[in-house]
């Protein structure tokens, strides 16, 4: 696939992904644990198409110790028994979260009900925000184009 932008070699794109990469790093210095926001980031992408992402997120996480078996099944968690009753809530809350314009009432009392159930506020906070950033990141890199295999673990930092 060629790119239809180089978003990663235009400096107005470095300086908002600079500030977006600012704000995500709240999400990273709170309390939610790392692993559940990479299944998160990886689900959202996956449903998004966002190969540049899913490739990242996928990588990173192994980086980070995830088991290859559960990445493998994050597109069918809910048949999968790798996964926690948390991490099945988060992964509710990225998929519902993701495609608000394809449901009326976008996240649904139950999935919320299971969000808080396991999460505390900083961590609902951070998951809603892994959410929409992670939303924002596929649609510039889906809208780019930006073609993904290449991605090195740590790449940006």
């Amino acid at each position: 696939m060629e790119p239809r932008f180089a978003m990663y070699g235009n400096e107005l794109a470095m300086k908002f992904v600079k500030r977006i990469n600012s704000a995500a790093a709240v999400i990273d210095d709170s309390s939610l644990p790392r692993s559940t926001a990479e299944l998160v980031r990886l689900r959202a992408s996956q449903i998004n198409g966002c190969g540049f992402c899913t490739d990242m997120h996928t990588k990173d996480a192994l980086h980070a110790g995830e088991s290859q078996t559960r990445l493998n099944l994050v597109a069918a968690w809910r048949e999968a028994t790798v996964f926690t009753e948390a991490e099945r809530a988060a992964l509710a809350l990225a998929e519902e979260g993701t495609r608000i314009a394809d449901a009326a009432g976008g996240v649904s009392d139950d999935t919320w009900a299971q969000v808080t159930k396991h999460y505390d506020d900083d961590q609902i906070v951070a998951l809603i925000s892994t959410v929409a950033m992670i939303n924002l990141y596929n649609r510039l890199n889906v809208i780019a184009r930006t073609p993904a295999g290449d991605y090195q673990p740590g790449q940006f930092g």
